[in-house]
């Protein structure tokens, strides 16, 4: 079939890393679940709303609304910035000030691994997982904040496939400093659940979206959710959060990405990128390994070529972008195979709780058996991790993992605060390379 990239050692075809690593991660029993303590703890029953006059058909403040011109929010709120800076400058200061490796800054904390729907290019699509119970996710929250950790994005499957579950993980998150982050495809966003998370204290919305019309092979699509999209933006005014699309590259969606990149740039809200990967790991379940459709063959290269220079265009013309012009040229060689080792800060000063509350460094490895841990016992061993990213760095293009690795060294990270608060920390862009 064909895939992402093409690795000189893939024996199958069926995943990327090569035969000796993947032994190792995939050989062993799998890691032991978090196991109850006594009592199974829950999460506190939210209370909602705590701003009454933000909830329904209301009118933003015209104080950060977007001015004639530009398309993009005047500011944000002096509360949304502490609130961004709390959840990430702090725990980034603390992760290099203090000794030892572990210091996450961001946890990706998986409640679902269950979709509502099927898109061909996902091997994470599996519905037989059950989801985290509330056990699970308040001692997880409560470990990480123990850690230091502020950053929590909530990671599926489909996130809002259980609401009032989500609401109570958002709810207790942000009443303990956490800056959280929902990604959703979008089918499940009415506006009641927009106005109850984003009451209870999210901090910015990821929206899915492949293309604009729905097609079988990519369902994530913007008409479907046109309501709901427009509510979420209007909103995020109200409430101060962020909203940005989160679009895959793949062979079958080169024009529709442009017209996305439009609507957003239209609508104020930046943009995040990723190419299309063929599994890093073999999942066996993965009913669309053979004869993919969106899978990039060596003969797409000239046109995805042409749509990443068009991007590159795009973010210099002031399109919000969180990708960097840097990190979008390395699509090129990340499709080629030939990305080079980045310093990747995966288990380090980001990780993966699964929904049974064991560790992983990363959503790449997230079927493997290696045993990293779990929930208050990690077992991250900076040798091993060392080691393994020597190899599998080569087959991953993480754009937020790479914006670790390079912000890693203080003064690009400095710049980039610095920058942000000179222009009034209006929108969001996380490019850390221009």
């Amino acid at each position: 079939m064909g895939t992402a990239t093409q690795p000189s050692a893939q024996p199958s075809g069926h995943f990327r890393l090569d035969p000796a690593t993947h032994e190792l991660l995939m050989s062993g029993p799998p890691p032991k679940p978090l196991e109850v303590k006594g009592e199974p703890l829950t999460l506190p029953e939210p209370v909602f709303p705590q701003y009454p006059s933000k909830c329904g058909d209301v009118d933003p403040p015209a104080k950060y609304l977007p001015k004639p011109g530009n398309p993009y929010r005047s500011r944000y709120s002096w509360q949304a910035v502490s609130r961004a800076l709390r959840g990430w400058l702090i725990p980034y200061l603390r992760s290099i000030t203090l000794p030892g490796e572990f210091h996450p800054i961001i946890a990706y904390l998986f409640t679902e691994y269950k979709c509502n729907i099927d898109c061909h290019y996902c091997w994470a699509f599996d519905n037989r997982v059950k989801g985290m119970t509330e056990d699970t996710a308040r001692r997880a929250i409560d470990w990480l904040h123990g850690t230091g950790c502020r950053v929590l994005a909530l990671m599926g499957g489909e996130v809002l496939l259980r609401p009032q579950f989500v609401h109570k993980v958002v709810y207790y998150a942000a009443k303990k400093g956490f800056w959280v982050y929902i990604p959703t495809n979008g089918r499940l966003m009415r506006p009641e659940v927009i106005d109850r998370l984003a009451d209870a204290g999210a901090a910015v919305f990821n929206l899915a979206v492949d293309v604009f019309e729905e097609r079988p092979e990519l369902p994530k699509a913007l008409k479907p959710i046109w309501p709901y999209f427009q509510y979420l933006i209007k909103k995020q005014y109200v409430y101060d959060y962020a909203v940005f699309f989160n679009i895959n590259i793949t062979r079958i969606n080169l024009e529709d990405v442009k017209q996305l990149t439009e609507i957003a740039h239209d609508h104020g809200i930046a943009t995040d990128y990723h190419i299309n990967e063929s599994p890093m790991t073999d999942q066996p379940h993965f009913k669309h390994r053979e004869g993919n459709s969106t899978f990039i063959t060596p003969e797409d290269w000239p046109r995805v070529d042409e749509l990443i220079d068009w991007l590159i265009a795009r973010q210099r013309e002031g399109y919000k972008m969180v990708n960097s012009v840097r990190r979008l040229e390395q699509m090129k060689q990340f499709m080629r195979g030939q990305l080079q080792e980045w310093d990747c800060r995966a288990g380090q000063n980001s990780l993966v709780i699964r929904v049974d509350g064991t560790l992983c460094p990363c959503f790449p490895l997230y079927s493997a058996t290696y045993d990293w841990g779990r929930v208050e016992e990690p077992k991250f061993d900076p040798a091993q991790l060392q080691q393994m990213k020597r190899v599998c760095q080569r087959y991953c293009y993480s754009t937020l993992n790479h914006n670790l690795a390079y912000c890693y060294k203080p003064s690009r990270a400095l710049k980039w605060v610095l920058r942000q608060a000179a222009r009034g920390f209006q929108g969001t862009t996380g490019a850390f390379q221009d």
